[in-house]
């Protein structure tokens, strides 16, 4: 392929991830994320089965790859009450059907980098979770090593909002991660006292009422992921931002 940077600036279009890109999809993967993802995932990716996703296209080539995705954001809604984050909601809300969207995966070719087209995706997921009345923020984890994926959503405006102690076991070794949230349609950090005692008072009874941690921490995987796995699983270190 070669470097749009070096001839034309490429023009760039975003859509649907649609049943015809499963191939390539398939292929940018393996080649940004040291995890193996079963074809199913992929599956449900294009198929729509479960998963929200955009791809990025250079509609500028010249070639018959104009429809090619050269970049993508895979995502899917979860309930607020099954995040980390859900006594960020139950202080000042008495609804039960608030959703978040949570992002999997995020990654553009790299000869397609700082083009802007990582931004551009999450913009799309953003759009998409404020459309929906009941969603209250976009969500993820960045390992705490990757500088750049912390910084580029920093500068996206996403809010950190906990450092998840030893959330992730890669090779042997115990790594935090970063939870960073971007809210829509009124969702909100508890920002005075009161409210930040009423969050605490609320996650109290969240770990009363739940014995066992609600998600399990991140470990290391030789064998094919599924979407059935754990989230933290299937993102795994896809938070290292391949932008």
């Amino acid at each position: 392929m070669l470097d749009p940077r070096s001839e034309i600036y490429p023009t760039i279009e975003y859509r649907p991830i649609q049943p015809s890109d499963l191939e390539a999809l398939e292929k940018i993967h393996l080649a940004l994320f040291p995890i193996r993802y079963e074809r199913e995932f992929f599956l449900n990716v294009v198929n729509g089965h479960g998963i929200v996703s955009w791809g990025a296209v250079d509609t500028s080539r010249s070639d018959d790859r104009r429809d090619e995705i050269i970049g993508f954001v895979t995502t899917r809604m979860i309930a607020a009450k099954d995040s980390e984050i859900e006594d960020f909601f139950r202080y000042n809300s008495s609804r039960k059907d608030l959703t978040l969207v949570y992002i999997l995966t995020l990654g553009v070719v790299d000869s397609y980098r700082n083009l802007g087209i990582a931004s551009s995706l999450v913009r799309e997921v953003v759009k998409y979770a404020a459309s929906i009345s009941n969603c209250r923020g976009v969500y993820l984890h960045v390992i705490s090593y990757n500088q750049p994926a912390i910084r580029f959503y920093k500068k996206m405006l996403f809010k950190l909002v906990r450092r998840l102690p030893l959330f992730y076991y890669i090779k042997g070794q115990h790594y935090d991660s970063y939870l960073f949230v971007y809210y829509v349609n009124g969702g909100r950090s508890p920002c005075s006292p009161l409210a930040f005692v009423k969050m605490l008072v609320a996650k109290f009874w969240t770990k009363e009422d739940h014995c066992n941690p609600r998600w399990a921490r991140c470990q290391e995987s030789n064998t094919l992921l599924s979407p059935q796995t754990n989230k933290r699983i299937i993102s795994g270190d896809n938070t290292r931002c391949h932008v």
